[in-house]
């Protein structure tokens, strides 16, 4: 390419306004048409992929951008997962909005950086306006403040860091920024259900304390935190002088959907000086609905995980951080003179955040608020909601189906039983019956555990999804059964 070729890459001239406006046409056109499936995978193997890539990722001279989207409408759309299709029914990955694909494209193409108000302008006053929204939908403190975040993960990572800095400083008087963990880092302990996000181990690891700082708590029949098991648990830990820097509450977990009783948790976090966590990344949305009142207690908490991009139906990834106290954030805050200097007045919120360069992603659920409104998102998540209840019917009217567990969001959990077999054997049968089902590509569900047995599991975020498509997903689930071979599988 030479220094003539340039303009048309890049927007701000005629040239690079003209190529922009028919590269997004093309895209789109490869990206409707790899969402406008008859099933919602095509059973491609990884090796096939491989293959079919071209073995020059970065070419001396590039194909051009036609060229290359045609490429990745063929070697890679054409064999990614549908999400938008309605027997695609494995993890909490939503169908996007179409408002969430309208803001991925104004706020990819302005590329605005929300680490400084140099780099980003109105968009930040967009996120702050945002966190607002949110702490009234939850109904938090007028001094709450958040921060947009890549999802759950991150947000529940960043709320325990918090929590454990601000333990430290009030209960030992030091400063883990500074100096670092404190000789007593190794009595720290985080408390939650033995139902709860992998990330409340998976941030022990990143914070130095080690999965052996987190303390488990039974859960009910209902699968939530039992309150009982949880005064054991605390009176277990101060007895061996442990320290409880925080309490995780979970509104939404993964497999089951239960939310903790949050209320009598934010009493014992209380009653410990500990910070309370609510990792609401899956259950938060029914804030939104006539069900809110199943996450009473919420607004009791330190800190709460937003993720939008489970049934607020944002493109991945979008999530949120709400912290009760904003003064909190000070903790783990810094500032550095080339980009957010202690002495602007400029509202720079990289000192809230554990990144730095971030994208505008605030935009999508802002969009999607202002387009939709709480009746039309209400209207979307009941739905799914409503699918999941009538979908458990069905399988509990099943003869050859088991239905594990009453739904509580829109997971349903369920072991097929077609005929007299022992535990491992249906363990065997559900296992491979589950990855031939994906391989087919007629349909795309989960496995789980449950009770110490393989289960499999529908995660039903599609507000298109009808019984006539959970009841298809069974047949062929039945169908690809047949040719598993137990007794090979359990020889």
């Amino acid at each position: 390419m030479t220094a003539d070729g340039i303009d048309e890459h890049f927007l701000g001239t005629d040239a690079g306004e003209h190529a922009y406006r028919a590269a997004t046409e093309h895209a789109v056109e490869a990206a409707v048409e790899a969402t406008d499936t008859d099933d919602p995978f095509d059973g491609v193997e990884p090796d096939a992929v491989r293959e079919a890539l071209p073995d020059d990722v970065l070419p001396a001279s590039g194909v051009g951008l036609d060229a290359a989207i045609d490429e990745v409408s063929t070697d890679v759309l054409a064999h990614t997962v549908n999400a938008s299709h309605p027997r695609t029914a494995a993890h909490l990955h939503c169908p996007p909005m179409v408002s969430g694909l309208a803001a991925e494209t104004m706020l990819s193409a302005t590329n605005q950086s929300l680490d400084s108000y140099d780099q980003s302008g109105a968009a930040t006053v967009v996120e702050e306006r945002l966190i607002e929204a949110l702490g009234d939908l939850f109904g938090l403190d007028e001094g709450t403040d958040g921060v947009v975040t890549s999802g759950g993960t991150q947000s529940n990572f960043q709320a325990l860091l918090l929590a454990r800095d601000r333990y430290c400083r009030e209960r030992f008087d030091h400063d883990v920024q500074r100096d670092g963990l404190p000789p007593e880092a190794d009595d720290l302990r985080i408390v939650c259900s033995a139902e709860a996000h992998f990330t409340a181990e998976q941030s022990a690891h990143h914070l130095g304390l080690g999965h052996n700082a987190v303390s488990t708590v039974e859960t009910d029949d209902d699968h939530r935190m039992d309150v009982d098991a949880l005064d054991a648990t605390l009176e277990r830990l101060d007895a061996a002088g442990k320290h409880v820097f925080a309490v995780v509450g979970t509104a939404g977990t993964t497999d089951f959907g239960a939310i903790d009783p949050l209320d009598a948790l934010a009493d014992h976090a209380a009653d410990h000086d500990a910070w309370f966590h609510v990792d609401a990344a899956f259950g938060g949305a029914l804030a939104l609905t006539d069900d809110a009142d199943r996450l009473g207690g919420l607004s009791r908490a330190d800190s709460v995980s937003v993720d939008f991009h489970k049934l607020f139906f944002q493109p991945i990834s979008c999530g949120a951080l709400l912290v009760d106290d904003r003064a909190d954030f000070g903790y783990a805050a810094r500032n550095d003179d080339y980009l957010n200097p202690a002495d602007s007045a400029l509202p720079n919120l990289v000192w809230k955040s554990t990144q730095t360069t971030r994208r505008f992603d605030a935009l999508k659920p802002y969009l999607a608020f202002r387009a939709l409104g709480r009746d039309g998102f209400e209207t979307i998540v009941k739905t799914v909601l409503t699918t999941a209840n009538r979908a458990a019917a069905l399988l509990d009217s099943a003869p050859d189906f088991e239905l594990l567990a009453e739904p509580s969001l829109n997971t349903v959990l369920f072991r097929y039983e077609p005929r007299e077999l022992d535990d491992d054997e249906l363990d065997a049968l559900n296992t491979a019956a589950r990855e031939a089902l994906f391989r087919d590509g007629r349909a795309v569900i989960a496995r789980t555990e449950v009770d110490g047995v393989e289960a499999l599991k529908l995660t039903l975020m599609n507000p298109r999804t009808t019984l006539n498509d959970v009841a298809e997903t069974l047949d062929a689930l039945r169908d690809v059964a047949e040719d598993v071979d137990v007794g090979t599988l359990t020889a």
